[in-house]
């Protein structure tokens, strides 16, 4: 695999040796998704602003976007903006527009020589038009890479994410089209805007809160859930190889016995989910 070159440092012999051990060590997920907390608490601690936090904490999202390439992660998804920052002050939520249309400027050519996708869910019509505009050039730019996506979560809810899905199921039954006795989970999965992906492995939380923040909720349903103290501008990929090691090594049953054949293996899900 060709060096990445994300960040703006090279990766180092001892990285390289840690990620060897790593892969070597266990299952690396398939799909992992990070709730990226403590910006705020992050940045009061060092006495700045909060967007100080959030400008640091895209530091973070470079180098475990990177670090995840590398180790083999398919899918990445992280919880950027959600239905209630809308609700934050004013000159909270403007900066994080300026800092989003920056930052894509900034990274969607590096995103491309690196063969990572980018891709997004939730609300974007919420956004001013130079965020959509920046997200789909970027969009558009990545849509035929392959070796990671990276899908950004903004103005998204769980909740959203269901009522949506129950809508159009809805719309095929009062249309005609659908038997509602023929309703199942599948069919909720398909119609969610993350039909596509398969379902998290693993959900990383900083900031130490331990709760989902409507964030993926149908989805979730068998994550392994990790939570660090560790606030989001102070996570790079030392914690997130820590995180990965935890999964590595807990007995994921999906509520059935243990087996020595796993159905739910790395393999044959990606396979799955493709065909």
């Amino acid at each position: 695999m060709k060096e990445l070159t994300l960040t703006n440092t090279v990766q180092t012999e001892d990285d390289k040796k840690n990620q060897e051990i790593l892969k070597n060590s266990g299952e690396i997920p398939l799909h992992i998704a990070i709730i990226m907390d403590g910006n705020g608490r992050w940045a009061k601690s060092k006495g700045s602003i909060r967007l100080h936090g959030h400008k640091v904490g895209v530091d973070s999202v470079r180098d475990i976007t990177e670090s995840c390439a590398q180790l083999g992660v398919k899918y990445l998804t992280l919880y950027a903006f959600s239905t209630e920052n809308w609700g934050r002050p004013s000159a909270e939520v403007q900066g994080l527009m300026r800092l989003l249309v920056s930052s894509l400027r900034k990274e969607a050519e590096n995103l491309n020589k690196n063969d990572i996708r980018l891709a997004t869910i939730g609300q974007m019509d919420r956004f001013p038009k130079n965020c959509q505009n920046e997200l789909q050039e970027a969009i558009e730019l990545t849509k035929d890479n392959k070796l990671l996506e990276l899908c950004l979560a903004l103005s998204y809810s769980g909740r959203w994410d269901i009522t949506e899905a129950v809508k159009k199921i809805a719309h095929h039954v009062k249309e005609g089209r659908l038997d509602p006795d023929l309703i199942n989970d599948q069919m909720i999965s398909d119609h969610l805007s993350t039909a596509d992906v398969p379902d998290p492995d693993l959900i990383i939380r900083t900031s130490g809160e331990y709760r989902i923040s409507n964030f993926l909720l149908w989805q979730l349903a068998y994550s392994e859930l990790y939570i660090t103290e560790t606030y989001w501008p102070d996570f790079r990929r030392d914690e997130l190889y820590e995180a990965i090691r935890s999964y590595q090594q807990r007995d994921r049953r999906f509520g059935k016995i243990p087996s020595s054949k796993d159905e739910n293996s790395y393999s044959s899900r990606l396979v799955n989910k493709k065909s």
